[in-house]
């Protein structure tokens, strides 16, 4: 499954400088983007199948420093 590569690479390279306050940009192929946006938003895995990510349109999220937690904006 995509989601065994893509979810530790997201915890253990890109959390961090989330962390550190530095701005993150990640551009991927859409199953990888998926699997992503599936742990951040606590989506099933059954829900995620549906989820279209639009090619060339930017997702944004922001991390709160005090709560550890990213939100869509």
């Amino acid at each position: 499954m995509n989601a065994e590569r893509t979810i530790p690479y997201f915890e253990e390279e890109i959390l961090p400088d989330l962390k550190d306050g530095k701005n993150v940009l990640v551009s991927a192929h859409g199953n990888s983007l998926r699997s992503i946006v599936m742990h951040i938003e606590s989506i099933s895995p059954e829900e995620i199948v549906s989820l279209e990510i639009a090619t060339g349109t930017p997702m944004f999220y922001k991390y709160d420093m005090e709560s550890g937690e990213l939100t869509r904006e």
